[in-house]
Formats: structure tokens, C-alpha cells, sequence
């Protein structure tokens, strides 16, 4: 307890002894001398860390080894560590992972890891080979796979940049989403049924499912709807349902075709819309990445806001 009592005194006495000293100093100081900064100078930020090296090549990175399995399409693969997961990812999950990539000679073409930084993606939107093949997998597996060309770029890619020929990727699972199926592209998406209805404006549409709502919103209401979108060939380009989540916006702030046929429903009715360029994004699309011509859309209304 004593010792105690001398550490804190004698931290008091410092301090006091500090102060002191800083006013001696301050009285001290010659006349006309500058007045010292006490600000610190700054801290220097460290150098950026190195990035991580390349892996090395496997050793067999020429070919599939005899213990590796091959699927009907000619995918081959073996696992380099097994994960903790029991669920496998669905063809159109959205997939977090590691990965380095090489051709047969060894050469790395690519590589999350030399970047410190997984990748995120739909698994429906990249190589035929990487779709098959974390679908084999486990959250936490690491999985050499061996793709053929017709897998992968091809033997002529027409993408710039990519590797041609079979293809050899270490991949690790890291985690995945569920996203749901898509929904089925309608039978009648290349044109309305007779027994669809026609408004002035050219839009057509037909009650796929009536809700118990009695209000219909207005031009300058908000609605929550869910909806999918299809070109008149059967292309789905968009949807809420695929994405898990409805979509919010004022009514006034969509397409035409939009703004007119959900004023037509009420909430819980589920309508298909066959809407002409004119009310959408034109015949000839002006924005990038949106559709052009008729558009088929499937809108379930959820609230009005």
C-alpha cells in the first residue's frame, strides 16, 4: 500500500516537475526568440504492405491426376482441403472467393490472392467450368479444377485478354447467398392473348391474380411491387424476385408503360403488361444496358405507400 502511495506522489511530483519546467522555460526564453511549437510534428504513414505473392504452379497443373474426378461434361477436379459446410451453392447464387488461375505451361493469368481481395459474383454469370464446378462445393473447400476450353474461353476467346485453351484454377469457397430461381419466361411473352385487355395508349395486359386491395394508387404514389421483365424473344432482364428484395419508387419516376397499368391494379393483384416501345425505353434503347421494343413484365403489387 505504501508503494502505491510513493508511485502516485511521485507521478504528482513529475507532472508538477513538468510544469515547472515548461514555465521556467517560457520566462527564460531570450527576448525576441521565436515562441517554441508545442505541437507534435505529424506521424509519418507507413509504406503500403507488399501484396501477397503468387502461388506457386501445382505440380500438376499439365493435367489431371488419376485421383481426380471427372464429371460428363470433361470437368475434372480434387479437393486440396475439405470445407465445414454441408450445402452446396445453387446455379444462380451470388459466390464469395479465392482464387488463382493458370494454363497448362504454369503461367498465371490471373489471381485474386496476389490482390488481397475475393471476388463476388452470380455463379450463372461467369465460365461454364466454374459453375459446374463450386457447385460440388462446400463453404471453407479449397478445389483444384481442370477445365477443358469449351468450358472456359475456348481455343479462340472473343473476350480481350483471356486465356485460350484448357484452363487449371485453384478456388476457394469462402461463403455464398441463396438467390432464388427465376421465374418461369410466360408462354404468351412474344405477344398479348386475345383475351388480354387494351387501353388507348396501346398498353395490354391481363389479371394473372386478384388481390383483396380496393384503393388504386395514383400517378404520384409510391408503390412497393415485385416484378420480372422479359424481351418479346424470352430474355429475362430484370427482376425484384431473383434479387430477394421488392422495389420501392414513386410511380411518377418509371416507364409509361408503368406509370399507366399499375394504376390499374390493386394491392395483392398480380398483372402481366405487354408494353410497347413507346412506353418504355423506345424502340431504339437510348439508355445503356436498358432494353429496347416491347416488353413483357409480370407486376405484383405489395403496398401502396
Amino acid at each position: 500500500m505504501k508503494g502505491s502511495r510513493w508511485s502516485i506522489l511521485f507521478a504528482a511530483t513529475s507532472i508538477c516537475g513538468a510544469l515547472v519546467s515548461a514555465t521556467v522555460s517560457a520566462e527564460t526564453r531570450p527576448s525576441g526568440a521565436p515562441p517554441v511549437d508545442p505541437t507534435p510534428a505529424p506521424i509519418e504513414p507507413l509504406p503500403p504492405a507488399a501484396p501477397p505473392p503468387a502461388p506457386p504452379a501445382p505440380a500438376d497443373v499439365g493435367g489431371a491426376p488419376a485421383d481426380a474426378k471427372k464429371t460428363g461434361s470433361g470437368l475434372a477436379s480434387k479437393v486440396v482441403f475439405k470445407g465445414k459446410g454441408s450445402a452446396h451453392p445453387g446455379a444462380h447464387d451470388r459466390v464469395t472467393v479465392h482464387y488463382t488461375g493458370w494454363t497448362p505451361d504454369g503461367k498465371m493469368f490471373d489471381s485474386s490472392v496476389t490482390r488481397g481481395e475475393p471476388m463476388t459474383f452470380p455463379l450463372d454469370s461467369v465460365i461454364k467450368g466454374w459453375t459446374e464446378g463450386l457447385r460440388l462445393m462446400v463453404k471453407g473447400e479449397k478445389r483444384r479444377l481442370w477445365i477443358p476450353s469449351d468450358l472456359a474461353y475456348g481455343d479462340t476467346p472473343t473476350r480481350p485478354g483471356a486465356p485460350a485453351g484448357a484452363l487449371v484454377f485453384d478456388v476457394e469457397l469462402l461463403d455464398f447467398v441463396y438467390v432464388p430461381e427465376p421465374p418461369e419466361t410466360p408462354a404468351d411473352v412474344d405477344g398479348a392473348p386475345k383475351d388480354a385487355k387494351k387501353t388507348a395508349s396501346g398498353l395490354s395486359y391481363r389479371i394473372l391474380r386478384h388481390g383483396k386491395g380496393k384503393e388504386h394508387p395514383t400517378a404520384d404514389s409510391r408503390v412497393e411491387v415485385h416484378y420480372s421483365g422479359w424481351t418479346t424473344d424470352g430474355k429475362l432482364f430484370d427482376s425484384s424476385v431473383t434479387r430477394g428484395a421488392p422495389a420501392i419508387f414513386p410511380l411518377d419516376g418509371v416507364i409509361k408503360g408503368w406509370t399507366e397499368g399499375i394504376q390499374l391494379m390493386v394491392v395483392g393483384d398480380k398483372a402481366r403488361f405487354w408494353i410497347p416501345g413507346g412506353l418504355a425505353y423506345g424502340d431504339k434503347a437510348s439508355r445503356p444496358g436498358s432494353p429496347a421494343g416491347t416488353l413483357v413484365f409480370d407486376v405484383e403489387l405489395l403496398s401502396i405507400k
